[in-house]
């Protein structure tokens, strides 16, 4: 993902490489995707990636789909949120992401030094343990990191 530091002229030059097909916005700053998309070939596909939680405002300036931890864990809840907001229904995506809160305030820890560690601590709990994080990343979860991630895949009948 471009960096909007960069400025749009150098993201549209970016795009306008050979063979670039999309770009995964990373950052959260939803008007300067706006600019920049609109500076591009309308091709280019343009995916919110943090996650579930901004994806209804990069939607709302046109971008499609997202990257997603929960995916990992509870792919009907994020495809629930994908459709929901290629639907139009944002109040039903916002509704579906609220129910994600501890899920994602555990990973956004730690200046989001627990992003992949609260998806693998998760997967883990859930019985598919795909071994421990690699540094920088925070490794395991605290306690009560680990006690609030287990609290939400219970209350969600995830284990």
């Amino acid at each position: 993902m471009p960096t909007p530091a960069i400025g749009t002229d150098n993201i549209r030059a970016l795009c306008e490489v050979e063979g670039v097909k999309g770009v995964k916005w990373a950052t959260p700053n939803p008007m300067k995707l706006a600019e920049a998309k609109a500076a591009c070939d309308t091709s280019i596909v343009w995916v919110g990636g943090l996650a579930e939680v901004w994806a209804p405002v990069f939607y709302a300036v046109g971008a499609r789909g997202f990257t997603s931890g929960m995916i990992n864990i509870w792919p009907a809840r994020s495809l629930a949120i994908h459709a929901a907001l290629e639907a139009g229904d944002y109040a039903g995506a916002n509704a579906l992401i609220r129910t994600m809160k501890p899920f994602e305030d555990v990973r956004s820890e730690e200046l989001n030094g627990t992003n992949v560690t609260g998806v693998k601590a998760a997967l883990q709990a859930i019985g598919r343990d795909c071994g421990p994080t690699r540094a920088p990343s925070a490794w395991p979860l605290t306690q009560p990191q680990q006690a609030t991630m287990t609290a939400f895949l219970k209350e969600n009948g995830l284990i």
